[in-house]
């Protein structure tokens, strides 16, 4: 598909990377991984066609469609969820707009006899036949189903996109992609606005998709759910194993161990080379054996080992003062968007020096909670912060924090006060912003610089106690190791909002579980907590569905033969839902046919009944699926 040749690309002068050269196949499914600021998201910039490489050459397959999961998206105002995801089908919008002229003339036309009005029938014909074979009477229950497996609701769809959280506008981005019929899907990042329930519909999605992915991510386990190849961009060169992430790391390891160990055997062959010619080329008699061991040295092939760049941010948070023994003191705290309650009579005492992490589901108002600590939003009950508390807050939203018009070096005088303002630079340095790099401006930065650039800036302020809002988004692996050992160090109190498992074990000594708009307590670390829930991990605690939650509930009470039939109808509906699949490729194929050669496929004995056949029955499996559905809600209530 994608055939990637000797691609360099620098900046300033240095090189991101040097003539690299891979080829993108259908079906494969990459994970390109690599430091923050390695050029992840600038090689999917120049797959996409965005940038323009220094030399080298993309060579792409005739006919062959790119669709790009940008990081930084800009929405029209005034289009619901629904009209912005219906972007997505840009050809067959235009088609609808063509029928309803057609028919509009054939409803106010009279002269039925005519020349002009038979050849609008005849356009009608053609219009409405085309309409059909690009997916027009199916394209709105697609968008439908692709939404809600991102974690839309019905009542969501006709909601103004400019309602929404750029988490959630992300998401509708996502669905026009995932709904467009691209051959080579980008997503650069796709997971860091997603609950877990929409992970793992991503994961199924892309684990079904015929094309090929190339994914930058730093979430371990969604790599290894989808990927089946590993790309890793490090010191401006490419390594490239058909793995997925974690066997990716394991061969890695074994490579670099085996090269070492011939690079050892190399460089003793050669000191012995090196110590015979040296005895040997003083005596007259043995100087042309000299000379052919000399030879021999300069046409061995000298065995490198892959390098590593082992260069990581040095971080510690200090104590501003010493705060008095009550951090925060919440009582009967609640919060409402409109309509929609988020949290409902919290009670909630932060003591110094506690250590606390705030999971659940998204939107069950753990980011809420936190604004509110941090005196961003308005809420009624009591918050009540402690004697001389000095807060820093590390929002989930970065770039919306940081001005995009101001140099690295520009945002840290700005955020410094007179005592530290000459150490600005020393404190960049340590964040691995060093030399020209502070002149870069903010809105050319990757997620990941972004995330450090906020970090240094949080530095430059006094602080006893630390709001952090899933500070480990966009961070690569070294430097969320970093981040993690100077939370763990810190002197003072640390409160963190996280889905990350492996970030939290052993970092907090208390865990609140925000569910249905209320908060429970566990007094012990994530696995404590996990223990408690007798759940492996946090996509078990958090893939229950509303239904599953209800259900749940039901069992406790002894109602086993809701249980029964509720296991049922999910066994049943997981079966149709896979016919429903079956079918929509099928029938995908048969259009394909359509548009390459149409008289030839119609040509094929009984086409048009095993067509209409095909159709009739994804009607009926449609209908079923609705019907159980529907079955599913009526149990949960």
């Amino acid at each position: 598909m994608l055939n990637i040749h000797n691609l360099s690309v620098s900046f300033g002068g240095e090189y991101l990377f040097e003539e690299i050269s891979f080829r993108l196949n259908g079906g494969d499914r990459v994970g390109l991984i690599g430091k923050n600021g390695a050029g992840k998201s600038t090689l999917l910039k120049l797959l996409a066609k965005d940038y323009s490489p220094d030399s080298g050459t993309i060579a792409t397959e005739k006919n062959v469609k790119i669709g790009f999961l940008r990081q930084d998206i800009d929405f029209e105002e005034g289009r619901t969820v629904l009209d912005e995801a219906y972007q997505a089908f840009e050809e067959i919008k235009t088609m609808e707009l063509q029928l309803d002229h057609v028919n509009h003339q054939l409803a106010e036309r009279t002269d039925y006899e005519s020349e002009s009005y038979n050849q609008l029938i005849i356009d009608l014909s053609d219009l409405t036949h085309r309409y059909e074979i690009l997916g027009g009477y199916n394209y709105q229950g697609d968008t439908e189903k692709i939404l809600l497996g991102l974690g839309f609701k019905r009542e969501d769809f006709n909601r103004y996109t400019e309602t929404f959280s750029g988490g959630w506008r992300m998401r509708i981005e996502l669905a026009k992609l995932l709904l467009q019929t691209n051959d080579v899907l980008l997503l650069d990042e796709p997971t860091n606005h997603l609950d877990i329930e929409s992970i793992i519909w991503l994961e199924q999605f892309l684990n079904n998709y015929s094309g090929a992915v190339v994914i930058v991510s730093h979430d371990k386990m969604f790599l290894d759910n989808v990927t089946n190849r590993t790309i890793e961009i490090s010191l401006g060169r490419i390594y490239d194993y058909n793995k997925p992430y974690s066997k990716f790391l394991e061969l890695r390891s074994e490579i670099k161990e085996q090269q070492l160990n011939a690079q050892k055997n190399q460089e003793r062959e050669i000191q012995q080379a090196e110590r015979l010619i040296e005895k040997f080329r003083a005596k007259s008699s043995k100087a042309s054996m000299a000379q052919s061991l000399i030879k021999k040295l300069d046409k061995m092939e000298r065995i490198e080992v892959d390098q590593d760049d082992n260069a990581v941010m040095n971080l510690r948070f200090p104590v501003s003062v010493t705060p008095g023994k009550v951090i925060a003191e919440i009582e009967n705290l609640s919060k409402s968007y409109g309509e929609k309650e988020v949290l409902r009579n919290i009670n909630l005492l932060l003591e110094r020096d506690s250590k606390t992490a705030f999971v659940g589901q998204n939107g069950q108002g753990k980011s809420t909670l936190a604004k509110i600590m941090v005196g961003e939003i308005e809420h009624q009950g009591k918050m009540k912060l402690g004697h001389n508390v000095q807060i820093g807050y590390f929002a989930q939203n970065q770039a919306e924090y940081l001005d995009g018009s101001k140099t690295i070096l520009d945002t840290m005088i700005d955020a410094a006060n007179e005592k530290n303002r000459s150490t600005v630079r020393d404190v960049l340095g340590s964040f691995l912003f060093q030399g020209d790099d502070v002149d870069k401006y903010v809105k050319v930065l990757s997620g990941g610089e972004r995330n450090r650039l906020a970090l240094a800036k949080m530095l430059l302020q006094p602080f006893n106690v630390l709001v952090m809002d899933e500070p480990t988004n966009h961070l690569d692996i070294k430097s969320k190791n970093v981040l993690k050992k100077a939370l763990q160090n810190f002197g003072g109190t640390l409160v963190v909002v996280s889905h990350d498992r492996d970030f939290l074990q052993g970092l907090t000594n208390k865990v609140y579980e925000f569910k249905d708009r209320n908060i429970k307590e566990y007094l012990g670390d994530v696995d404590f907590y996990l223990e408690q829930r007798k759940a492996e991990d946090f996509r078990k605690i958090e893939k229950r569905t509303e239904s599953d939650k209800k259900t749940s509930v039901k069992v406790q009470n002894n109602d086993f033969k809701d249980q029964k039939k509720f296991k049922s109808l999910k066994n049943k509906l997981s079966n149709v839902e896979s016919q429903i699949a079956s079918l929509e490729k099928k029938i995908a194929e048969i259009d394909h046919e359509l548009l390459m050669d149409y008289d030839a496929t119609i040509a094929k004995p009984n086409f048009f009944d095993n067509y209409q056949k095909k159709k009739k029955d994804l009607e009926k499996l449609m209908q079923q699926w609705e019907n159980i559905t529907l079955e599913l809600e009526e149990i949960g209530d």
